[in-house]
């Protein structure tokens, strides 16, 4: 996992009016904590934020937080992330402090590699259940995707956290059970929505031939 150094600021006065004098200065309140220590409220460039947003991977990212004026730095994760519903900006980052040598637990997603032969051959239909699991690793070794090969994969069956493989001395947490992904059977779904209309048809032309037979 690559770390990004973000140069930030310590942040002395708090609430919505000094939050809304950062942001028009260009600037994002944020907090940094966790790590056996007091929080600190700090201030970070919102044009750094979002360049790196807009080149994606942000997830997971180690960040070195150089603290402006001294020879400070801590790293850390982005453990929440605040966005105006109306215009989507940013507007408050909680940071995470962190050892690189003490290991995390992190979210990570999960890329599906090939076609189920379920999908190719048995008119099966892929369902991708959960698209995240949870490991713990070393910061240093936090893989950007985990991949599951699915090609194998035939119309009722599934693939199961347990059977992914992971990257060296990256350990699962999430249950081994988890399904994430499976074939289901497409035809099955078709007969169920069609049945009911063809049985219902001649129960009405059977009514109509018994009241023409009554007036009759």
């Amino acid at each position: 996992m690559s770390e990004t150094t973000i140069e930030v600021q310590k942040r002395d006065i708090a609430g919505k009016s000094a939050a809304r004098q950062l942001r028009r200065a260009d600037l994002v309140p944020a907090v940094l904590y966790g790590g056996g220590r007091e929080s600190v409220s700090i201030q970070v460039p919102k044009k750094q934020l979002l360049e790196l947003f807009k080149s994606g991977g942000h997830e997971n990212r180690i960040f070195l937080l150089k603290l402006a004026g001294t020879d400070k730095d801590r790293h850390a994760m982005i453990r929440d992330l605040q966005l105006d519903p109306m215009t989507n900006q940013i507007v408050h980052v909680d940071f995470q402090r962190i050892l690189m040598t003490e290991r995390v637990r992190v979210k990570v997603h999960l890329v599906l590699d090939g076609t189920p032969y379920g999908v190719r051959t048995e008119g099966g239909v892929l369902d991708f259940v959960n698209r995240e699991v949870e490991i713990e690793c070393l910061p240093a070794t936090i893989p950007q995707e985990i991949h599951a090969d699915v090609t194998e994969l035939r119309v009722g069956q599934h693939l199961e956290a347990g059977a992914l493989t992971l990257p060296q001395d990256v350990e699962l947490t999430s249950d081994a059970d988890m399904v994430i992904v499976s074939v289901k059977h497409a035809r099955a779904e078709v007969v169920e929505a069609v049945a009911p209309a063809v049985v219902a048809e001649p129960e009405v032309v059977a009514r109509g031939k018994k009241e023409e037979a009554k007036e009759s």
